[in-house]
């Protein structure tokens, strides 16, 4: 079984869904079809896909704003979390911010979600000493 990174694709939206449910991102307060809408938007290139055997077991949606990039949604199906999938998909994610010059890339780790942040600790990443806030200025 090889799996493929590729870009996000129309047809992935259901499947993509899917697995953000299966592996605990989405919350009532985002609706995860507008995020999508929203992402084939800006940057649609960065929207990643992990396929295995024709079906989606991976995402990641990264962006830049000309000062920092973001990984956002990173995600990997739950049967197949632990095997290096998600830090394949991180590495693809920076690598394309890399080239397009980005000096650094956050994430935001909701708290208490302490197995998440070893996974990106494991990956390079610390803590930066900046508190996260958030607006919400389109209701989902």
């Amino acid at each position: 079984m090889t799996v493929r990174v590729r870009p996000f694709a129309d047809g992935d939206e259901d499947a993509v869904v899917a697995l953000w449910h299966a592996a605990g991102l989405t919350r009532p307060w985002n609706d995860p079809h507008r995020d999508i809408a929203r992402k084939k938007l800006v940057q649609r290139e960065l929207f990643l896909v992990a396929e295995e055997d024709g079906g989606v077991v991976g995402t990641a949606m990264a962006g830049y704003d000309g000062h920092r990039g973001w990984v956002y949604y990173l995600a990997v199906t739950p049967d197949r979390q632990g095997r290096g999938l998600g830090r394949t998909l991180l590495m693809e994610a920076e690598t394309q911010l890399l080239a397009l010059g980005c000096p650094k890339v956050n994430v935001q780790i909701r708290s208490g979600n302490e197995a998440v942040a070893r996974f990106y600790e494991r990956a390079g990443y610390t803590p930066d000493g900046a508190t996260g806030l958030g607006k919400r200025v389109i209701p989902d």
